[in-house]
């Protein structure tokens, strides 16, 4: 009797296991997809970053993106053009595809003629005093976390998975600034749609929020983005994004993402 009662908690036990780690690969499996839907090449468009605080005091600044594809790494360059504290502001981002290679960042002050390295310590800092930080500016390394699928749920309609990732080692949270994040990912296009990510520092929260999202030339866009940083209930602060004038297939050369361009401008 003790002999079956044995085998049969060995087998449920071996089961419970066997679904476990089912679920687990199936969360991973996910955000690779997540991590290789097409977000198309040689792209341009405009940037209306919306800076909101605590007394609803509201900031505008304007931006102008262009990005390019290097094999499997990603440039982007960014030009701030309003208002005149940030104007001629520059943004350089090499986005390596490997998770063994560092993200490369540079930020131009033309006030100090200066460009300065991103250093690794530095990438959970606020990106030019919004709610992104710089380490936001590229995609995360899927190999970096750890995923979990916690359920199943629907968004406006749409049936989305909810997962949970967390970060691999102190380095990923140390550059990130979150020790971990929640993501709702649609079932249909494999777009991040929501997310919540818990920060290192002083209890706050992160609720980020794709408000618009369409097809432009086949290509899921997000066009209007926000994050919202909490206490608690209460809003510590508020960033909104909309983007314009989105094109694809532009004629963008490599050599025009570098520093020399960088410190240039447009």
């Amino acid at each position: 009797m003790k002999k079956t009662i044995y085998i049969v908690l060995t087998v449920l036990f071996t089961m419970v296991l066997l679904y476990t780690n089912l679920f687990a690969m199936d969360a991973r499996a996910i955000m690779v997809k997540v991590d290789n839907r097409n977000d198309g090449d040689n792209a341009t468009s405009n940037m209306e970053m919306i800076l909101i605080d605590k007394s609803n005091s509201k900031r505008i600044r304007k931006i102008k993106i262009f990005r390019k594809d290097k094999g499997n790494d990603t440039r982007k360059l960014m030009f701030f053009l309003y208002p005149s504290d940030v104007k001629g502001t520059g943004f350089l981002t090499y986005d390596y595809d490997n998770s063994d290679k560092d993200d490369d960042q540079w930020l131009y002050l033309p006030a100090l003629r200066k460009t300065k390295r991103i250093a690794s310590s530095d990438k959970s800092s606020s990106f030019m005093g919004s709610d992104y930080t710089y380490s936001d500016m590229t995609s995360r390394d899927v190999d970096d976390y750890k995923y979990k699928l916690l359920k199943e749920t629907k968004v406006k309609g749409n049936k989305c998975w909810i997962i949970m990732a967390i970060p691999n080692n102190k380095k990923i949270i140390e550059e990130t600034g979150y020790k971990k994040s929640i993501f709702f990912v649609r079932q249909d296009n494999f777009f991040v749609i929501r997310a919540k990510h818990w920060l290192v520092d002083g209890g706050y929260v992160k609720y980020g929020q794709v408000v618009g999202l369409k097809k432009i030339s086949g290509i899921w866009v997000a066009t209007e983005t926000q994050m919202v940083k909490k206490r608690g209930k209460k809003t510590v602060h508020k960033t909104i994004l909309k983007y314009k004038n989105i094109k694809f297939n532009q004629d963008l050369k490599s050599s025009m993402f570098s520093v020399r361009k960088l410190e240039k401008g447009i």
